[in-house]
């Protein structure tokens, strides 16, 4: 009889016409072709993916073998806000009321945070199918909004928040991490050794090979100089870090064969434009469509990212824009000081320690000294270690194996 899954996850991104889908619809969409059948239930408010509209309280669509469950779900814009919090009670009760006799029975059911909230109706849903449980954590809350988002350890929303988190840890069957050191972090707060693994973001080779080019024009406005150009693309947001990336381009300014580029928009870009922008060597380019990523990294030599000193990263990381930069075969430097992995593993570029200004222009300066033969050696290592250790393919079968682990 074909087993069943079911993956429940406030925040999903399918496959659709204009997207390829995230890395949950890839581990999910794996299962279908092993000949399971998974079943997805979902929110229609995830703001940074392209929603279906719904006009009723729920939309089931059928998509390449797996059955997707939208539930209609309060909005918001601002990720900092009440409305975001109240958006994940909203998605529970409807969860919670969702008709579910005419969806296969589950022999497994997956609860990928965020919202944490969902451990607990997968804890009953749990009870009343009689089926194995597993936690996926994707982003460590609240831990998260502590370290990074100012909030007081002792306001209420924490330890709520922090209450839910231990029950999911030490009631679910065996728990999933995109991070490679969760499991410290789930023995600091349940003081158990739980069954924990790592089943990190991965890469999907032909989403990135079949990379769409950019326009004349873009590549002569922001991309056509000779000089060795440091890239960081993404979102240029508090949680980038990039004070210290601006202010090693200030250092280097006299450094007249060295470039720094900024691909991206958020809300600090105009801040940086107003107190950079005069810089000659810093370049501000408007964001590109997430298929170009690629092409914008193949313009350029070192590709770069930070983040803040944090107890967060002592876990690890499993960043999309890693993924994006060691496919593209250029060499990593990144100003950070959490758990070390991928890169060290790959040997495709190095760690700074996170907001040294002085360790980061020494750093760039020593990959400047190297030829570009060096350089292309160091990247190719990310790129060759990356697909063959984290293809969607081999990501797929570890999924699987933890799933039906002991059935």
């Amino acid at each position: 009889m074909t087993k069943v899954v079911w993956y429940i996850s406030k925040y999903f991104e399918s496959k659709s016409e204009s997207t390829p889908g995230g890395r949950g619809w890839f581990l999910i969409a794996g299962l279908a072709q092993f000949g399971y059948k998974p079943v997805v239930i979902t929110s229609d408010s995830n703001r940074l993916a392209k929603m279906p509209e719904l006009a009723l309280k729920t939309l089931q669509q059928s998509i390449d073998g797996v059955t997707v469950i939208w539930i209609r779900t309060l909005k918001y814009s601002v990720a900092k806000s009440i409305f975001r919090i109240l958006s994940w009670f909203h998605f529970e009760w409807g969860l919670f009321w969702l008709d579910k006799s005419k969806i296969p029975k589950p022999d497994v059911i997956v609860v990928s945070s965020l919202s944490l909230l969902t451990i607990l109706n997968g804890l009953v849903l749990k009870r009343k199918y009689g089926c194995r449980l597993i936690f996926e954590i994707r982003d460590i809350w609240p831990l998260t909004i502590v370290e990074e988002g100012g909030v007081s350890p002792n306001n209420p929303l924490v330890y709520f928040l922090s209450f839910v988190e231990r029950l999911g840890y030490k009631k679910s069957d065996a728990i999933i991490g995109t991070m490679p050191n969760l499991q410290q972090h789930v023995q600091e707060v349940t003081k158990i050794a739980a069954p924990v693994y790592c089943v990190p973001m991965g890469v999907f080779e032909e989403q990135l090979v079949n990379a769409s080019s950019l326009d004349d024009l873009y590549i002569e406005s922001y991309l056509s100089s000779e000089k060795l150009k440091i890239v960081h693309t993404g979102t240029i947001g508090i949680t980038n870090a990039l004070d210290v990336f601006f202010k090693a381009a200030e250092i280097m300014k006299d450094e007249s064969n060295i470039e720094f580029v900024v691909v991206g928009d958020g809300p600090l870009k105009q801040e940086y434009i107003e107190k950079y922008g005069d810089l000659p060597n810093v370049v501000f380019a408007p964001k590109v469509f997430k298929n170009q990523v690629q092409s914008v990294l193949s313009l350029c030599d070192i590709v770069y990212f930070s983040t803040f000193p944090s107890k967060v990263w002592a876990y690890g990381q499993s960043l999309n824009k890693l993924i994006d930069y060691m496919f593209s075969g250029k060499p990593v430097v990144a100003s950070y000081s959490g758990y070390p992995s991928m890169v060290s593993e790959a040997g495709s570029g190095s760690f700074v320690p996170s907001g040294d200004v002085k360790a980061l222009v020494s750093e760039l300066k020593r990959y400047a000294s190297m030829s570009n033969d060096e350089r292309d050696r160091i990247g190719l290592l990310g790129r060759e270690w990356l697909l063959g250790n984290r293809s969607y393919e081999k990501l797929c079968k570890d999924f699987e194996d933890i799933l039906f682990e002991g059935t």
